[in-house]
């Protein structure tokens, strides 16, 4: 710029790949960095799903998060009944999906992608159903091991204790 308080002007025949370069530098997420836009704010829960108004450790939350053994059982019941098949049944739909849309992209490096995908997906879903295995199988010992843990302390207190025998 001149040492004068006018601007000087913008010429139109500026190259496109001047153009895309400063769109380039300008995209991007909006955030903090980004003066005057405000950025959405994040919702962890589905739409129309209320969250929790207090949590365990939130002032005025409930300060007990035990669970009965009959709600330990139904939600392991609820792992093995619906979250289980219905996993099972959306992985084998999307590998039947995936398999026809592989077999029309054949000889094309497309379909090497979609077997890489189909790869990924299948070890993603053997991860997930270990983890609901494991899930159903903690929740369903989980009271067993209390009372294992309440017996077992109890027994090595009275094996300790100058009063016992008296």
């Amino acid at each position: 710029m001149s040492g004068n308080s006018e601007r000087e002007p913008v010429f139109e025949s500026a190259s496109s790949a001047d153009q895309d370069a400063g769109l380039r530098l300008n995209s991007g997420p909006p955030g903090p960095y980004a003066p005057g836009v405000t950025p959405t704010p994040v919702v962890p829960y589905a739409p129309g799903v209320t969250p929790p108004s207090a949590g365990l450790f939130s002032p005025g939350g409930s300060q007990d998060f035990a669970s009965t053994p009959a709600q330990k059982k139904a939600a392991a019941g609820t792992i093995e009944t619906e979250l289980e098949p219905n996993t099972k049944k959306a992985s084998e739909h999307a590998d039947d999906s995936t398999g026809s849309a592989q077999k029309g992209f054949e000889g094309w490096d497309t379909a090497a992608g979609l077997k890489k995908v189909a790869d990924t997906w299948d070890q993603q879903v053997k991860t997930l159903m270990g983890r609901l295995a494991g899930e159903k199988s903690a929740l369903r010992g989980a009271s067993g091991l209390f009372t294992q843990n309440d017996t077992g302390l109890g027994n090595q207190f009275l094996s300790q204790s100058k009063l016992n025998g008296l």
